[in-house]
């Protein structure tokens, strides 16, 4: 899976964070192996099925995935650093009968981390340039989801565009999805909203794919695509909550 499809399928928002999550609660990888990836690096990613998990990628795609985070909420190791510019493949299986979920699987993938990579992380709170979703100057244009209502999600890929569907959504799930347009910038939900709503966002996403060539007529701007829902991104800052990578060295192999 490439890093630009694992964006439409892999839906961040309804993962749920793991900001400031306790200690991992379940039990290390039964076999685990990690070796430099050999050749061309053409696809990056981590997948999972049944008991085992596959990744191919830097350090950081490691740490993002195993901490359910983006770009901008980790500081460090970069390409410059000796262990940030070598790509590495790893094979892993969880012990036990039981399929884990995801959740037990990032869980899993911190401790390899830990115990390959000497990786020793904290956190911070930082102040950072964020886009800030609040309500336009006429009013938001939001529907209120029917009190029977089933929360669900979807994401799909119509040509260039993200089609994001929504239903019985919060703030924080509509947020969510904004913020899946900018790896590199937060979005903080400024609207006062309390309320559930279904919603329909479409937009073009900023993907290398998307700016080759030149643009296409049907291109959506996320900006554009808000107003349709009477909201509005304003460039502001915020502080947020970053992983901060104290220490990782060449991992041990097998």
């Amino acid at each position: 899976m490439n890093s630009e499809i694992a964006c439409a399928v892999i839906w961040i928002w309804f993962a749920g964070s793991l900001l400031g999550q306790s200690a991992p609660s379940v039990r290390p990888f039964e076999a685990a192996s990690v070796r430099p990836h050999e050749g061309p690096l053409r696809i990056m990613g981590t997948s999972i099925k049944g008991q085992r998990l596959n990744s191919t990628d830097y350090i950081r795609g490691f740490i993002m995935y195993a901490y359910n985070l983006k770009n901008y909420q980790i500081e460090g190791p970069g390409q410059s650093n000796p262990i940030g510019n070598v790509a590495y493949d790893i094979v892993a299986k969880a012990e036990g009968e039981a399929e884990p979920t995801k959740a037990e699987f990032r869980q899993m993938l911190q401790l390899l981390l830990a115990d390959r990579f000497k990786l020793q992380v904290h956190w911070e709170k930082r102040e950072m340039p964020v886009y800030a979703l609040v309500v336009g100057k006429n009013g938001p244009k939001l529907k209120e989801s029917a009190a029977d209502a089933t929360p669900f999600g979807n994401l799909s890929v119509k040509g260039r565009n993200y089609e994001v569907t929504l239903t019985k959504a919060d703030m924080d799930t509509i947020v969510g999805g904004v913020a899946n347009s900018f790896p590199d910038r937060p979005v903080v939900d400024r609207t006062g909203l309390t309320g559930s709503y279904d919603v329909k966002l479409v937009y073009t996403p900023d993907v290398p794919s998307n700016r080759r060539g030149e643009p296409d007529p049907s291109d959506i701007s996320i900006f554009t695509a808000v107003q349709e829902l009477g909201l509005k991104l304003e460039p502001q800052k915020a502080t947020i909550e970053v992983l901060v990578i104290d220490h990782a060295e060449k991992p041990s192999e097998n």
